[in-house]
């Protein structure tokens, strides 16, 4: 027999071999993934990660496993998600269903459209799935009704301080508009992500967990702070851009009772002005009895501008532990100011809004060691260590994987998770056309006047 036949056909059969094994395997990590999924929402569910100092579950994921922020937010996402999907996540549990097919169905799939759409993951590739989902996305789009006059006639913007001094706003806009805002909203979430804080680092215990609603929050402060910074010179007329807050300098050194407002606003918390107080323009006003102003000092600056050089090349961004934050930073007095802290390097610190307000409000603290070296400690006395905690270093064994899995009775082989698609061609439009159809049979039970919150 020829000796080149025997290679060619004990090639060929390694090829399948390895092909069969790639498959098997890729099963097992199917339901591997959703093993750590279920896991994962239950974790967020029950706000493990929530130990004072982390900001979310996906920053528990970027601190402790190594993950990027979107990465791990999205896996969050997809996490919870798979909670109202039973079908989907029974699929993927079984391990015929890839993570990047379930992360594109749960974009879109509800009650109405799971079915149909796990049919399609089935039997096509991550591709099919992707272009279906962004083709329904797109048709769901095109059939809202444009209501511009109406949207121009009910346009406005109400507010008020609530009784704990909250600013509370309330705006109705024009689609037009709300889309740009919304863009903007979207800009500086983006200016976040890339300088997100990342896990093990948030304000307090006692600070309610970061939430989608807080972030846009976050968001709207950067976007007027922003404007402030740049906006036209017919907006900047002096001071008419700055903040003002008068306070009382026995309350802002000893935090006892006393005058601590915005001026033409309400009330703030002495520790509040503390840390406003920390990098910002001075002026001291020296009053009589009656409270009449007898002298105004000159403005200056609680950190001069040479010392905020100095301080900016130094630190180059948020000090805290772990935290990226480069831009939207304040210097801090480690020892105030206030209580006769120097003015220099060596009292100094840069901290991003986050946690400038955990050192004050939250109750933080930071020590300077006999090196010179920071050491930030939690309010119940925690120690939080310089740097990312070391990673996992726990070594796996890939073959455990296949044994968790037939632990719990699962049977995967070498056509678990093979694609179901022949190569034949999709009809996208009739796809599109039967979720939609699904999607407003759905929608016919659902009592008018209810809106789905985002």
């Amino acid at each position: 027999m020829d000796a080149n036949f025997l290679a060619r056909t004990a090639a060929r059969a390694e090829n399948e071999r390895l092909e069969a094994e790639l498959i098997e395997l890729s099963g097992h990590l199917n339901a591997g993934e959703h093993r750590f999924l279920v896991l994962l929402a239950e974790f967020d569910r029950r706000q493990g990660w929530c130990d004072g100092a982390t900001h979310s579950c996906a920053h528990w994921l970027q601190w402790k496993l190594g993950y990027a922020l979107g990465t791990a937010r999205e896996k969050v996402r997809v996490a919870r998600a798979l909670e109202q999907l039973p079908l989907i996540s029974a699929a993927m549990a079984r391990g015929v269903l890839s993570y990047c097919k379930v992360r594109a169905l749960t974009r879109v799939a509800e009650h109405a459209t799971e079915s149909y759409l796990l049919d399609v993951a089935l039997h096509g590739t991550g591709h099919h799935v992707e272009k279906l989902v962004r083709g329904y996305r797109r048709a769901q789009q095109a059939e809202e009704l444009s209501r511009e006059a109406q949207q121009q006639a009910s346009r406005g913007v109400e507010f008020y301080h609530d009784d704990d001094g909250s600013l509370v706003l309330k705006a109705r806009l024009p689609a037009e508009v709300g889309a740009l805002v919304l863009k903007a909203f979207e800009v500086a979430r983006e200016v976040q992500r890339r300088e997100d804080v990342p896990a093990g680092t948030s304000a307090s215990a006692d600070v309610r967990p970061d939430t989608p609603i807080a972030r846009r929050a976050d968001a709207l402060a950067m976007m007027a702070e922003s404007f402030l910074a740049q906006s036209p010179a017919a907006l900047k007329g002096g001071d008419r851009h700055q903040i003002v807050v008068h306070v009382d300098a026995e309350t802002l050194e000893h935090r006892t009772a006393g005058r601590c407002e915005l001026e033409d606003g309400p009330s703030v918390s002495a520790e509040t002005s503390r840390r406003l107080a920390c990098d910002c323009s001075l002026i001291r006003i020296t009053e009589d009895a009656e409270g009449e102003p007898l002298n105004v000092g000159r403005k200056t600056r609680s950190i001069p501008p040479a010392i905020r050089r100095a301080l900016n090349s130094r630190d180059k961004g948020c000090r805290f532990p772990g935290c990226t934050h480069s831009r939207y930073v304040d210097g801090h007095h480690i020892h105030h100011w206030a209580n006769g802290g120097e003015t220099s390097l060596g009292n100094l610190v840069l901290l991003c809004r986050v946690h400038h307000r955990w050192v004050h409000e939250g109750g933080g603290r930071i020590d300077i060691l006999d090196n010179g070296d920071l050491r930030f400690v939690r309010s119940d006395g925690r120690i939080l260590a310089d740097g990312s905690p070391e990673m996992l270093s726990v070594q796996s064994d890939w073959t455990r994987v296949p044994a968790l899995n037939r632990d719990r009775g699962l049977e995967i082989d070498h056509k678990t998770a093979a694609s179901g698609w022949t190569g034949e061609s999709m009809d996208y439009g009739w796809a599109v056309q039967a979720l939609l159809q699904r999607h407003h049979h759905r929608a016919q039970d659902v009592p008018a006047g209810t809106h789905e919150l985002h």
